[in-house]
């Protein structure tokens, strides 16, 4: 039977992981949930298109993805199902699927509202159900109609040459404080310096290892972006930075 993954933010500490659970085994008892996350922080959609971004391809083809923060619930935004890759995905048309979109090939259809859908939790009462048809093979065409205009995407600043530099900007913040940035490998070469708010990291090192505790270090994440991080702390608390923060790396 079929694979879902859930990534919201709805917490841990309410029933609301559970309500979307019970109504998808209802459906199809044999299903697998895979909890991506559920602490996002609410309502930000811009650090669950990243985790979005990072997870879904790590899965097999037909896997479905429950893809929840919402806080245009119950307004005229549209519930979006969509394919791409052997993928399918449910959740709301507000940029969460930015990551998924850049695919030229996606399916999409926008799911109607059932009448006794509850105007404040879409999660349980349309992208359930459709997660959980989905996950059984039922297909696009039986849950909407074709979306009849470009879905939302996300608005991402592009890194930029100001000199013998290369600035980007920081797209995500985990829980340690590690700072993700736009910048990668391809853009930054292995000379050069890395500074954030006016602090010179120096040259990327391999990992955390490479300096001694509290010492702020520079690397290829896991991801294949750059990231900030300080050994056995946070850069976030350490700099006063979060996600849209300046990032520089000096070329010479």
């Amino acid at each position: 039977m079929g694979l879902v993954t859930l990534l919201t933010d709805f917490g841990i500490a309410d029933s609301y992981v559970a309500e979307v659970k019970g109504v998808m085994l209802g459906l199809a008892p044999h299903i697998t949930l895979v909890d991506v996350a559920h602490l996002v922080a609410p309502g930000d959609v811009r650090s669950a298109a990243y985790l979005l971004g990072r997870t879904w391809h790590r899965f097999p083809p037909g896997t479905v993805h429950f893809v929840v923060i919402d806080p245009g619930v119950g307004t005229e935004r549209a519930a979006l199902a969509l394919k791409t890759a052997g993928h399918s995905f449910v959740g709301p048309d507000n940029g969460v699927f930015s990551p998924v979109l850049r695919d030229s090939k996606v399916e999409i259809v926008q799911l109607p509202a059932p009448a006794d859908a509850s105007p404040t939790f879409h999660g349980r009462d349309i992208f359930a159900p459709a997660a959980a048809a989905l996950a059984t093979g039922a297909s696009l065409r039986t849950l909407g109609e074709p979306l009849a205009r470009i879905p939302h995407r996300l608005a991402y600043t592009e890194p930029r040459y100001e000199g013998k530099s290369i600035v980007g900007e920081i797209l995500y913040v985990d829980r340690f404080g590690t700072l993700v940035t736009n910048l990668t490998p391809a853009l930054v070469p292995p000379y050069a310096s890395i500074e954030v708010e006016g602090v010179d990291l120096g040259r990327l090192r391999r990992t955390f290892g490479d300096m001694p505790t509290g010492g702020l270090v520079a690397y290829i994440g896991s991801g294949g972006e750059i990231e900030i991080a300080v050994r056995d702390g946070s850069a976030a608390r350490r700099l006063g930075l979060g996600v849209g923060g300046r990032v520089r790396a000096r070329l010479g």
